[in-house]
């Protein structure tokens, strides 16, 4: 399976033992809509759940930090998910939060799992069917996973502001990124390029070809044979970055967790303003 599929390819195998199609929809706080009550009125027939608004570690320092392990194990367990399965992830939000899950299930080694190209906007778009209710599944012992991919502490950021070792991205828009007033922000990591995430999407919600991706990370100035650290500013879309960067055959990169709400929520840290040099 590969990592991007098409609606039709999941219409086509829907049903299939071994695969799951789970709901990952994540609004941002400020939003109206509720996933959870939005999948129980419609979502892809068999889909589950994630719920990946509390797909989160409490005990963190880090805000709305990454799930850990046994909670990675635990969510999977009462999804019903085995190590052996195909898992199909897709979202019906704004901020493409299908990405984060994908990072998630990545980190964790979970390799076997994929987001539906368009999300479920695409799959209503073409008229496909859908189900209502919320899931039933029968639940599995998932076995306590390690971590096998790269997540970044502000310690190891403000470390790499001195070393440049890494090149550090942000998904953000160019006034936050750039720190304008009405924005409310107060720039960015020093050094960090910038590519707005909605870049890599067509117009009817798919992602671009990987040689265009390619060339808007180009543009933004990123050398494509020197390691990639993703930021945003919760974590969230600094995932679509990663995956983005995943379709264009990079895989050396890893995520700020932390994202600006750290950075920039603490007064010591550095801040640049202005546009991406």
């Amino acid at each position: 399976m590969d990592s991007l599929v098409s609606t039709q390819w999941l219409a086509d195998r829907l049903g299939t033992d071994g695969l799951v199609v789970l709901d990952a929809t994540m609004h941002l706080p400020d939003s109206p809509r509720n996933a959870a009550a939005d999948f129980d009125t419609a979502h892809i027939p068999g889909a589950r759940f994630l719920d990946l608004v509390t797909f989160v570690d409490p005990a963190s320092d880090v805000p709305k930090a990454l799930p850990s392990a046994r909670q990675f194990a635990d969510r999977l367990g009462r999804l019903g998910i085995a190590p052996g399965d195909r898992v199909v992830l897709y979202d019906d939000s704004q901020i493409r939060s299908a990405a984060r899950a994908w990072f998630i299930f990545r980190l964790y080694g979970f390799e076997n799992v994929a987001i539906l190209d368009g999300g479920l906007a695409k799959w209503k778009a073409e008229g496909r069917s859908l189900d209502e209710g919320p899931a039933v599944c029968a639940q599995t012992d998932f076995p306590l996973p390690s971590p096998v991919r790269e997540v970044r502490t502000k310690a190891e950021m403000l470390a790499n502001c001195q070393a440049c070792a890494e090149q550090v991205v942000d998904a953000r828009d160019a006034a936050r990124f750039a720190g304008e007033e009405a924005s409310g922000s107060e720039g960015h990591i020093p050094g960090a390029a910038n590519l707005h995430f909605p870049q890599l999407f067509a117009e009817d919600g798919t992602y671009r070809a990987p040689g265009e991706i390619a060339a808007l990370v180009a543009d933004a100035g990123l050398d494509p044979d020197k390691p990639v650290v993703t930021s945003c500013n919760s974590g969230m879309t600094a995932c679509v970055l990663a995956f983005g960067l995943h379709l264009a055959g990079k895989d050396d990169v890893a995520l700020y967790d932390g994202s600006w709400l750290e950075w920039g929520g603490d007064p010591d840290t550095p801040k640049e303003k202005g546009a991406s040099r």
